[in-house]
Formats: C-alpha cells, structure tokens, sequence
C-alpha cells in the first residue's frame, strides 16, 4: 500500500482548519493536496479523533494479517486435498 506523506496527525490538523472556517480551496491549496484528497480525507476521518484513528489502523493491519494467514491457510489445505486425491 503507498504510503501518505502526511500523518494522521497532520491530516487532523488539515481537517480542523477546514472546520474552523477557512475555505477548502484555501485549505488545500496551503497544504498542497486536491480537493478530491481533502474529501476523502474527510470522508475517512472526520468524526475521528486521533487515538481513534490510530486504533483504526491497528484494526486494518491486524485485519491484513489474519487475511493472508487465512489465504496460506487455505492453500495448504487445498494442496494437501490434491497430494491425497493423487495417492489414492
């Protein structure tokens, strides 16, 4: 996954200067980011604090992990069918 120039803490900062009543053009234009990265920024984070947004991402890569072991999991449990159905 590419990871963001901007922390999560950065992001927080962003969206509360858009919440205190500056412009989004403004916003975005002094933090150099697209509207369209701003909204999903919004859409991701913003009811949001910062302690939740990094339980948030705990939560995805532990996610992520248990994924992949469930793939590796189901490979070995499908090559092992294959090598039994051979055998027999």
């Amino acid at each position: 996954m590419k990871r963001s120039r901007f922390s999560e803490e950065q992001i927080f900062a962003v969206l509360k200067e858009q919440e205190a009543g500056m412009p989004t053009a403004d916003v975005c234009r002094r933090h150099g980011i697209s509207s369209a990265t701003f909204y999903k920024w919004k859409s991701k984070y913003g009811g949001l604090e910062v302690s939740e947004a990094r339980r948030l991402r705990q939560l995805e890569q532990e996610n992520e992990r248990l994924k992949k072991l469930l793939a590796d999991s189901m490979l070995d449990n499908a090559m092992l069918k294959e090598i039994s159905a051979k055998k027999f």
